[in-house]
């Protein structure tokens, strides 16, 4: 048992072009957790989830990651770290100029490049075969559906086999079926490699299907949520604001 958290935030603020995104954020993520942000758009979901894997540094407060201060390494203590982790980003941020097949194994040739090729080889096959898109994997990624792309940022953010999995936003644009297959890959990836994960999504329908425990972020800071049904019965105005959709309220909609 580890003997530190997967994420603490400690008086977090975050500033981005002299605005305050976050501020005073106290946040704690334990071990082989789910847990789910949620909030209006432009409230700052992606920049927490970016701090918290070290991709954008607090203006004030400290974020420990694995139980190592992001703030305080140095390069090389900071690519190990990031060995950890994976992030499925936003639209997926795929390298246009790479095949389906390197996309993956881009993150083993940049963080482990002595591994061999047949090893490399056996990594990729595994996570295209577990998102369905090993018989894809000369193509490039132009050529692949909306839902194939967002799979294959998946297939990039576990090849590592990190301890920490973010997905930014992954059911964004997806039709409920696939929404729904996207929703129960994450969870089906999670139990196979017993890691922690942590989910920005804009649809509270997902939210409850993933939690876990869920977040709300919205005028600067955090409203935690609990699970599900803890959600759904929340006394917090805002928290009803958000889950019923409703323009009116103490929620400052972006």
């Amino acid at each position: 048992m580890e003997s530190f958290p997967a994420l603490d935030l400690v008086n977090v603020t975050v500033e981005l072009g002299g605005e305050a995104i976050l501020r005073g954020i106290n946040l704690t993520v334990h071990h082989g957790e789910t847990l789910v942000v949620v909030g209006p758009s432009g409230g700052g979901k992606t920049v927490l989830l970016k701090t918290m894997a070290g991709i954008i540094a607090p203006t004030q407060g400290h974020v420990h990651c694995e139980g190592e201060d992001w703030q305080n390494l140095k390069t090389e203590a900071k690519r190990e770290l990031a060995r950890k982790i994976g992030v499925q980003f936003q639209k997926s941020a795929l390298f246009d100029s790479l095949t389906v097949y390197d996309n993956v194994a881009f993150p083993l040739r940049e963080h482990r490049p002595n591994m061999a090729k047949s090893e490399v080889e056996e990594a990729v096959q595994y996570c295209l075969t577990a998102v369905d898109l090993w018989g894809s994997r000369a193509q490039m990624p132009y050529e692949l559906s909306g839902g194939m792309q967002l799979r294959l940022g998946v297939a990039r953010a576990i090849v590592l086999h990190p301890k920490i999995i973010f997905y930014d936003d992954p059911t964004a644009g997806l039709d409920p079926i696939n929404s729904d297959k996207m929703v129960d890959l994450i969870l089906n990836l999670k139990g196979q490699y017993d890691s922690t994960v942590v989910v920005v999504t804009h649809d509270i329908l997902r939210a409850f299907q993933l939690a876990g425990r869920i977040i709300l972020v919205a005028n600067q800071e955090i409203i935690e949520m609990g699970s599900a049904d803890e959600a759904k019965n929340h006394k917090d105005p805002r928290v009803q604001q958000f889950i019923h959709g409703q323009l009116e309220g103490p929620l400052e909609w972006g």
